[in-house]
């Protein structure tokens, strides 16, 4: 099983945000994330990278839009 550890960037900073995230959901609006746990977080972010060997996905925050 591959689970991964959630990092935001933002400010020129890199945050842990989420971890053991099971699911990438990416939509028109942003990212939502959800962990084997069943929690989900939704950020207004966009996808920058996913390492698999390090078990990371990096985001990068953008500014939310008017839904």
């Amino acid at each position: 099983m591959c689970l991964g550890k959630a990092y935001l960037e933002a400010n020129g900073k890199n945050e842990l945000v989420l971890d053991s995230v099971s699911l990438v959901e990416v939509s028109d609006t942003g990212l939502k994330l959800s962990t084997i746990f069943g929690d989900t977080k939704e950020f207004d972010a966009k996808l920058k990278e996913i390492d698999f060997e390090k078990s990371q996905i990096m985001m990068k925050a953008v500014p939310a839009r008017k839904k």
